[in-house]
């Protein structure tokens, strides 16, 4: 996903004169939307999944649990990330559990905690920990606010789409 397609689905006049647009037209803007959508669901959960790792880290320093070196927080994966079975919020079922093939979608993630430098938190010093905690959660935040948005546009594209099929089935 790129910056222009989500731009695109959240820009003022995506959703302006439905009432112009012909069915098909809608149909494809609600497909683009629900792509925007599952690639911003896949990022979620990828922000999701380091933010709960960094901050198993910090609990860990806390509590002096643990050896604080890198077998040990990757004995203690499974458990970090089954945590988080069900994330909090009504939640919607995801449409597609296919992970996007955009490689910039992750790249904002990868500048704050990429994969290499997770094998390096315990290794952190405390302030550079939590401000990667910091900004993971800010990402998350972010990520959610425009997933959110994205499916209120899905959802006045399926509410345009549900009012023709009630107009025409009235009229029959």
């Amino acid at each position: 996903m790129t910056t222009d397609d989500l731009d695109r689905v959240l820009a003022p006049g995506y959703l302006s004169d439905l009432g112009a647009i012909d069915d098909a037209d809608i149909r494809a803007r609600r497909g683009e939307s629900q792509q925007v959508e599952a690639k911003l669901s896949y990022l979620r959960r990828l922000v999701q999944g380091r933010l709960d790792i960094v901050s198993a880290e910090i609990d860990r320093r806390a509590t002096g649990e643990g050896s604080g070196d890198l077998s040990d927080l990757v004995a203690r994966l499974p458990e970090i990330l089954a945590d988080r079975v069900r994330a909090p919020g009504p939640g919607r079922m995801p449409t597609n559990l296919v992970p996007p093939d955009d490689d910039d979608l992750t790249d904002e993630l990868d500048e704050i905690s990429g994969p290499g430098a997770l094998g390096s938190l315990p290794d952190l010093a405390d302030p550079e920990l939590r401000g990667v905690a910091d900004r993971l959660r800010d990402l998350e935040q972010r990520v959610s606010s425009q997933r959110r948005q994205v499916f209120d546009v899905i959802d006045a594209l399926q509410a345009e789409l549900t009012g023709r099929y009630e107009q025409s089935d009235a009229a029959r």
